[in-house]
């Protein structure tokens, strides 16, 4: 499970961070290399969720999206300086219930 855990960590960090530098090229007109590397790391991103040893790819990518929304919302308070709201936080929760019960819920 902590395995399962830390690759939808790593791959939704590479999503964020790699979406994160193609924004700031294209809409904060930094330099061509922002837009480089983050497409570069777009690509790992695409990879690393194949890593999982869950059989079906669609669990796989429904409950990475839970995983997602949570690093979305800690990526906009520790790197945009939004602090989240109650709202942010209540969402975030009801997200990590739901990938849980995708993901391990017993089936037959």
């Amino acid at each position: 499970m902590v395995a399962a855990i830390l690759l939808f960590v790593i791959a939704g960090l590479a999503e964020i961070g790699g979406g994160y530098l193609v924004w700031l090229w294209l809409r904060e007109s930094r330099p061509l290399w922002y837009g480089l590397v983050g497409s570069l790391i777009l690509i790992s991103y695409g990879i690393i969720p194949t890593l999982q040893k869950f059989p079906s790819f669609g669990r796989v990518y429904a409950a990475y999206g839970g995983v997602f929304i949570v690093l979305a919302v800690l990526w906009g308070w520790l790197v945009d300086k939004k602090t989240p709201d109650v709202y942010d936080w209540v969402g975030a929760v009801i997200c990590v219930i739901g990938v849980s019960v995708i993901l391990w819920a017993p089936r037959h």
